[in-house]
């Protein structure tokens, strides 16, 4: 989809004379790029940051949607990724750009936060993001449909805190990936039980937030009979987007299953589970035949994840290389 991702903090940008202060975004089709180096990986993310003076980070996912995160932290940054030649963009609003290559193969650049986003005149993607902004990439391997959007909308006008992926491996081994969207949030999950994934979400902000959860059918169960408790009460299930979103300030928390894969093997199910209100709240998600505490490493099958993680590590390497040789 692309071939580099640069970030360079907007003072450096303007003081090196790369970007006028006048100047249109799409006029940005060019960086330095600051150096980068390998932070921290684990089985299923690898994050990056960046060295010098820009206090950026960069995290790759390798989840069902392949997502990578490029946060801004305490400094306004500016960010150029080059598309790759069978990849074009299309702008879908000052915080959306899509990305498509070929017949099925889409993704989508979504601004979290302040900031704005643009197919430069290159034809290339170029983000401004003010301080504590993100600017995030979301693939879709098999092509995206309306679920997909409305998704994208929640994440970009800040209403989902983070996403969950629970993945199976061959073997039966269970991956567990989060992502995370707003500020001052944190998002962890578990393989508490046997068909029983427990989601803790905590927030420094009382307002509440969506956290969307892709399970795996090794995970739950069945995807046909999905409940969700939140702090141990039973959550609303609702079947819009618009009544999950109600519920964001109201009396209860409330959840909708949507299917996303009916492939046997690897059949999956994105849970969004709206949380009314925070501090710290934690979600079970499991089936009607829950039970026992064999840790869910029960099954067989895997989830196909996004890019896969040596192909994210080896990207982000040379990106790294790539930014340090400018």
């Amino acid at each position: 989809m692309f071939e580099s991702v640069k970030v360079q903090s907007q003072e450096s940008a303007q003081s090196s004379g790369l970007v006028g202060a006048t100047a249109s975004l799409s006029a940005v089709t060019s960086l330095e790029g600051a150096g980068l180096s390998l932070a921290s990986q684990t089985q299923a993310k690898a994050t990056i940051s960046a060295s010098g003076s820009s206090q950026a980070k960069m995290k790759a996912h390798d989840n069902t949607h392949g997502i990578l995160v490029v946060s801004s932290n305490d400094q306004s940054q500016y960010v150029v990724a080059n598309l790759s030649s069978a990849a074009e963009a299309s702008q879908e609003s000052d915080s959306q750009v899509s990305v498509s290559a070929g017949e099925s193969t889409q993704g989508t650049f979504i601004v979290v936060g302040d900031g704005t986003v643009t197919v430069n005149e290159n034809g290339d993607v170029t983000a401004k993001l003010g301080k504590n902004s993100k600017l995030v990439f979301r693939s879709y391997p098999s092509g995206k449909d309306s679920e997909d959007q409305k998704q994208e909308r929640m994440i970009s006008q800040g209403q989902v805190a983070g996403e969950v992926y629970v993945m199976t491996q061959e073997g039966g081994k269970k991956v567990v990936d989060t992502v995370t969207y707003t500020q001052q949030t944190t998002v962890e999950a578990k393989q508490s039980a046997e068909n029983t994934v427990t989601v803790t979400a905590e927030r420094t902000k009382e307002q509440g937030k969506i956290v969307i959860t892709s399970v795996s059918k090794q995970a739950v169960g069945t995807l046909s009979d999905i409940s969700v408790t939140v702090d141990g009460s039973a959550a609303a299930q609702v079947s819009s987007y618009s009544a999950l979103k109600g519920a964001i300030g109201g009396d209860e928390s409330a959840y909708m299953v949507k299917q996303t894969s009916s492939a046997s093997a690897n059949a999956r199910a994105d849970v969004l589970v709206a949380f009314n209100h925070f501090s710290e709240r934690t979600a079970k998600i499991s089936s009607s035949d829950s039970g026992g505490d064999s840790g869910g490493d029960s099954g067989s099958g895997a989830s196909s994840p996004g890019f896969g993680v040596v192909a994210a590590l080896v990207a982000l390497v040379a990106i790294a290389l790539y930014g340090r040789a400018q």
